[in-house]
């Protein structure tokens, strides 16, 4: 009979995920893992096959947590805006799991066609909100979620390394201002069309 776990393996990844906040996914060892939890790297196989599946896991719920931030900018006003400033708020509060979940090298790079629904599960409802508010096509949709994604993952980026800190009204100012501006060239892209 395999012997009882003294941590449940949701212990474990909680524990897990308090060493990613201190470092990176490589830390998370059996080792560092076990003096994290106060015991031997043991009881962590007894609750996991492996030191890859319990990364796997620690993958997961950090972008759990991400997704808690952003349901609670889609809850806002001006969902779209809040989403923005949400992910904002997850790379200066959470920078490590940032850095983790965005910014960690890939194996092949992604086109930005594809690259917002490869990296956020909650990319079409991002974009059905943008669509809803704004009356646009899902092509304009698309092209002003990238752009302002691309603006506002620098903002992000600035956050989680400590390079620059943005105040809440700064970058409510600045996201307005740029989304402003795309929303407008995107509306005279449509004039031109016609």
């Amino acid at each position: 009979m395999p012997p009882t776990p003294k941590h449940t393996r949701a212990e474990i990844i909680a524990a897990a995920l308090n060493l990613a906040r201190k470092g990176s996914i490589a830390e998370i060892t059996a080792r560092a893992l076990g003096a994290e939890l106060g015991v031997s790297s043991r009881p962590i196989f007894t609750a996991f096959r492996n030191m890859e599946e319990v990364q796997h896991e620690t993958v997961l719920a950090a972008r759990k947590l991400y997704n808690d931030y952003v349901q609670k900018g889609l809850a806002e006003e001006i969902a779209f805006k809040g989403v923005g400033m949400q992910y904002i708020s997850f790379a200066r509060e959470e920078p490590q799991l940032f850095i983790l979940l965005f910014m960690t090298a890939k194996e092949t790079a992604l086109n930005l066609d594809n690259i917002l629904p490869a990296i956020d599960d909650n990319s079409e409802t991002i974009l059905s909100s943008l669509q809803s508010a704004y009356g646009l096509s899902r092509k304009s949709a698309y092209k002003l979620y990238q752009n302002m994604w691309i603006f506002t993952h620098g903002i992000a980026c600035l956050h989680a390394t400590n390079m620059s800190r943005l105040t809440e009204d700064e970058t409510s100012a600045r996201l307005t201002e740029v989304f402003t501006g795309l929303l407008i060239n995107l509306k005279n892209e449509g004039k031109n069309d016609d």
